[in-house]
């Protein structure tokens, strides 16, 4: 049996029926158990983010725009770009709609994990406040279930290895910028360049990830915004230009989701490719999130609690669509033998000629790397929680050696790999979630009031 097939057949098992139970039902259950108030609130949860209502004296080291960038930087990336390419070839365009519907219910799931990153938020060794599922489980919850904080940073840390991001962004440089120019003969095999574009990444990788969350932050939230505007205003322009085409994509896309026929092997097998791919781009109760989010200074945790919620509307309702409308447009899904980002390029080939497959790679690099950033930060709470802060330098630098092996490695065992560790680390998170909401119930019902008497003293004066 080859690594491929043996890996697909551990992201299968990790991927059964039980974390579609959990991550889509646990979601549900948030949605209906919150009586979507988090939801009527988004206005607030965007004026948190401009920096409105700040915290005087408040813990944590990065700001709410900062934490939300961080998040971002960390979703929105190949997950939007490639994942959507890889759901649509996998699963028909009706995957795109159980991409929607796992960012709904995502919403109200990342409301409750990041409102308790901050309700229970621990030190490490340094004293140093840290947030994430290990915390929330050992702060939260009694002695015997601890072996799941462990678990979680175990499976972290696989999960958390930049795979995917660099793989992908070496492929595109090396498909659009070396081979198709002529630069080198299209048969030959590219282990050279990969090695040395690996290498490349990995030192503008390194440059950044020494210097903390902090510094990742600041990078992030120069670099996040800027590649939204730039990556939406393509899809602005394809969707402008094709706009009589878009009704019938969209028609598809709810047609297909609930076809016997559909290319992903029924409605069961087309949701739970379009629920696999979201929870890769946008990491709705899988963990990741609350640990960016758990760092965010602020003294309110439902604050953080609605900012995150952002997060899957930008990434998945936002981002993703207009990926998916820039591929079912161009039509390449139909006859295209290409992979992965690779797919997206041929659609910004075909839809804005010329041009497009080059600021593709522009918005490419960036995402990846802002992405593989934030996985460092990941990979690195799981890897302190276990051996101890001061042994954090070996991980970092075991990590940059990862990049070097993703680079020269095929997406087939990459998307296998992380997908099976993205599942196993949803069963902690969602557990200590579900086992906790009554806490976060209380927690925003005790902020909503406050927020509520504020108004109103503000009114009468």
């Amino acid at each position: 049996m080859s690594l491929v097939s043996i890996t697909a057949q551990i992201a299968d098992l990790a991927w059964g029926p039980h974390i579609l139970v959990l991550l889509v039902g646990g979601g549900l259950f948030f949605l209906i158990y919150s009586r979507f108030i988090p939801f009527r609130y988004i206005g607030h949860a965007i004026n948190i983010v401009r920096g409105k209502h700040p915290d005087k004296g408040a813990e944590g080291h990065i700001s709410h725009a900062g934490a939300l960038s961080s998040a971002m930087a960390g979703t929105v990336g190949m997950g939007n770009i490639g994942s959507v390419a890889v759901a649509i070839m996998v699963g028909g365009p009706g995957a795109i709609f159980w991409m929607w519907i796992s960012a709904i219910v995502g919403m109200a799931t990342k409301f409750f994990t990041c409102t308790l990153a901050i309700m229970y938020r621990g030190k490490d060794e340094n004293g140093d406040i840290q947030g994430g599922p290990m915390y929330i489980i050992t702060q939260g919850l009694s002695k015997k279930w601890h072996f799941l904080a462990v678990f979680f940073c175990v499976v972290g840390l696989v999960g958390n290895f930049p795979l995917f991001n660099s793989n992908q962004l070496v492929q595109i440089i090396r498909e659009w910028l070396i081979v198709k120019p002529g630069y080198f003969p299209a048969n030959e095999s590219t282990f050279w360049i990969d090695l040395s574009l690996g290498i490349v990444v990995m030192l503008i990788v390194a440059s950044v990830i020494l210097g903390g969350i902090k510094r990742i932050a600041s990078v992030a939230s120069k670099v996040v915004p800027l590649m939204i505007l730039i990556y939406m205003s393509c899809a602005f322009y394809v969707i402008a230009t094709h706009i009589t085409e878009i009704p019938h994509y969209f028609a598809l896309i709810f047609t297909e989701a609930f076809s016997l026929n559909s290319v992903g092997g029924g409605i069961l097998g087309t949701m739970l490719i379009g629920i696999r791919r979201a929870a890769f781009s946008n990491e709705a109760g899988i963990g990741t999130e609350v640990m960016a989010h758990g760092s965010a200074r602020t003294n309110e945790p439902v604050k953080e609690g609605l900012v995150a919620m952002l997060g899957p509307a930008i990434d998945t309702l936002l981002v993703c669509t207009a990926t998916a409308m820039i591929i079912l447009i161009s039509g390449v899904w139909q006859t295209g033998e290409a992979q992965g980002v690779n797919l997206s390029a041929q659609a910004f080939e075909m839809t804005m000629p010329g041009v497009g497959p080059y600021l593709l790679i522009l918005c490419v690099v960036f995402f990846s790397i802002s992405t593989i950033f934030t996985q460092a930060f990941y990979g690195g709470q799981c890897f302190a929680f276990l051996f101890g802060r001061q042994r954090l330098r070996l991980y970092q630098y075991f990590f940059l050696c990862a990049i070097l092996f993703a680079a020269t490695a095929s997406i087939q065992e990459i998307v296998n790999i992380i997908d099976a560790a993205y599942a196993l680390m949803a069963i902690p998170t969602m557990t200590s979630a579900i086992l906790l909401a009554p806490k976060v119930r209380a927690e925003s019902k005790r902020y909503f009031a406050k927020l509520t008497n504020k108004s109103l003293t503000t009114n009468h004066h």
